[in-house]
């Protein structure tokens, strides 16, 4: 009797797992477009730093985002096991300032432009001797950074828990601890990575002295890929913005949703290839977040501009 209650512990232990791991897939895969988002947004608010000083700020930081998320984590927990129904429309807020987000990048793109140009004057003014002000700097950078993960660290828990809500607790805590330790782990460790490329390819091009051996050339290619690849996340992450915002305003209105799906179907059977009718689903995703942002952004500058004292 003893060896048959372990072997059947031992079978439900295996059924959980598994049931973690496969939960804990699906809810990366939902993830993923905030992460990309968090990966641009952090990389871009480390950048301007002293090169001595990246790898100290990116752990501030990273440790920030753990404290973050443990705050979220057991409130989302409570959430989902008193207030059950809140996790839809929550979802939804979330959604909506993801697309909120996004197109007020894009519809403000020159002031941002203004405030990056405004950073990095204030970091040229402050001289190495100015220890104090470079200080200043970084603390201001750490801080906004944190700030800004705990808006998306909110959007992951909420994402994650929405992918787990009919699970047991014990499911729903691993899956969710898994994901905020993921999360955090990659979205630091890359950014990490990010900040050094070009201390990297500097590196290897002093290596190489006045020989211009592979080492030059490699240490060349990352001093331009750096940059590049700087543009290309913050793009990347502003069309996460509105296709993860997007598709959760649409599963929350059941009417577009079937409409989506339906649309997908459709190309799929017309072009005999799934492939299509999994793109025209992201791309009606992404037309649903940018309606959704700017819309947004319109009716936020509508009662900033109504509202009492506004003039």
């Amino acid at each position: 009797m003893a060896g048959a209650s372990l072997l059947a512990l031992i079978d439900d232990i295996v059924t959980v797992l598994d049931d973690v791991a496969a939960m804990t897939k699906v809810a990366a895969g939902k993830t993923s477009g905030v992460l990309g988002d968090d990966l641009a947004l952090n990389a871009e608010q480390v950048a301007g730093v002293r090169a001595a000083r990246e790898l100290p700020v990116v752990w501030a930081v990273a440790k920030g985002s753990f404290r973050n998320k443990l705050i979220l984590l057991p409130m989302a927990l409570l959430l989902s096991s008193f207030l059950p129904w809140a996790v839809m429309p929550l979802l939804m807020v979330g959604g909506l300032f993801l697309c909120f987000e996004g197109a007020e990048k894009i519809l403000h793109h020159g002031d941002e432009a203004d405030d990056q140009v405004a950073h990095e004057a204030a970091a040229m003014l402050a001289s190495p001797d100015n220890e104090q002000a470079l200080l200043e700097l970084e603390k201001e950078k750490i801080q906004g950074a944190i700030r800004t993960d705990f808006v998306l660290s909110a959007e992951i828990m909420i994402i994650t828990l929405g992918t787990v809500a009919t699970a047991s607790f014990m499911t729903r805590l691993s899956v969710m601890s898994l994901i905020a330790v993921l999360m955090t782990v990659g979205v630091y460790g890359i950014v990490a990575a990010i900040v050094k490329l070009d201390d990297i390819g500097l590196y290897l091009q002093r290596q190489s002295g006045k020989q211009r051996d592979l080492r030059y050339f490699i240490g060349t290619a990352l001093l331009k890929f750096a940059p590049l690849l700087m543009r290309f996340l913050a793009v990347a992450g502003t069309i996460a913005m509105f296709t993860v915002g997007g598709g959760i305003l649409e599963h929350g209105i059941p009417p577009v949703h079937h409409l989506t799906e339906s649309a997908a179907e459709w190309v799929t059977q017309f072009a005999h290839n799934p492939l299509f009718g999994m793109i025209t689903g992201v791309l009606a995703d992404a037309l649903t977040g940018v309606v959704a942002g700017v819309f947004a952004v319109l009716l936020l500058n509508l009662w900033q501009h109504i509202k009492p004292g506004a003039h």
